[in-house]
């Protein structure tokens, strides 16, 4: 495998981020009283040293709305400088009349490749973000999210299984749009019936030729590195996605407030140890390449 790639990680500034100021406010990983600081990139390359990555793409990470293009800008001065990340996921406001003048101050910055609105809604609270469980559904959003096509970006899609249906309609609805779908779908009912109903979606989601699952985040839920629980999940979505549309991200620093960035990469590995060598090499680097458009 000549390249491996984490198609998901975060660097920032504590002081750029509104939940990491002030009181703690439940989060939906838990406590993080950790990572309550300022992770750079240079730590970043420090935990993933000996992990055979060499490429990684940053994913927002939600500064005040009104600073998005100040986000992207710190992250390209960040790759500027060092060579790392070389690719990123910003922020957008989709929910708004015309998203296009946002999409062309952030086409300034050469490393762009797709956007990010968290569209995800949970009738528990603490696992809420979205406004209302419907904004896949509203047409507003949906035009927007289809402008991406002019800009030859993807778009990263944060939902939970109850929502799935509505953004499966979306992606037909933007069939010039890659989606690549976060946390292979945020599976967090772990019950029986709750499995039933993430497969459901997943295999709904998956009929859309346009949308990859992204195998990141997977310990959001559960607070630890579970391998057993990774290959639950890994298994399952390449047997609905196929191994060509999944790819790998880590999620770091959440990821680190309970395991390191070597026995994580280690757990999702041994999860794909019986695939074969194509498979492996899809999950965690070609699909990467192609849907971010990386260069080798």
């Amino acid at each position: 495998m000549s390249e491996f790639v984490d198609a998901h990680h975060h660097i920032w500034r504590q002081a750029d981020l509104p939940w990491l100021i002030g009181p703690m406010q439940p989060r939906i990983f838990g406590p993080y009283e950790p990572i309550r600081r300022d992770y750079p990139i240079e730590e970043y390359l420090a935990d993933l040293a000996s992990s055979s990555v060499t490429k990684s793409v940053y994913v927002q990470t939600n500064w005040a709305n009104d600073r998005f293009e100040d986000e992207t800008a710190w992250v390209q001065q960040t790759a500027n400088q060092h060579g790392w990340p070389h690719g990123i996921v910003a922020f957008a406001d989709f929910n708004v009349d015309d998203a296009r003048p946002q999409l062309d101050r952030l086409a300034r910055y050469p490393l762009v490749r797709g956007a990010r609105m968290q569209l995800h809604w949970h009738e528990n609270p603490l696992y809420r973000f979205a406004a209302r469980p419907d904004l896949c559904a509203d047409a507003k959003i949906r035009r927007n999210i289809a402008r991406l096509a002019d800009y030859g970006w993807s778009f990263d899609l944060q939902v939970f299984a109850p929502q799935m249906t509505d953004a499966a309609d979306l992606a037909e609805a933007c069939p010039k749009v890659t989606f690549v779908l976060q946390h292979a779908g945020m599976w967090e009912d772990l019950s029986t019936q709750g499995r039933a109903a993430w497969r459901t979606g997943m295999a709904q989601l998956a009929k859309c030729p346009n949308i990859v699952a992204k195998l990141s985040g997977l310990g959001t839920f559960i607070h630890r590195n579970d391998p057993v629980h990774i290959a639950d999940v890994l298994t399952d979505t390449v047997a609905i996605f196929g191994a060509e549309r999944c790819l790998f991200g880590s999620n770091f620093p959440i990821e680190k407030l309970w395991t390191s960035y070597r026995e994580l990469v280690d757990a999702h590995r041994a999860a794909a140890a019986g695939l074969r060598a194509d498979q492996r090499d899809a999950i965690f680097g070609t699909t990467a390449m192609r849907v971010y458009r990386l260069k080798s």
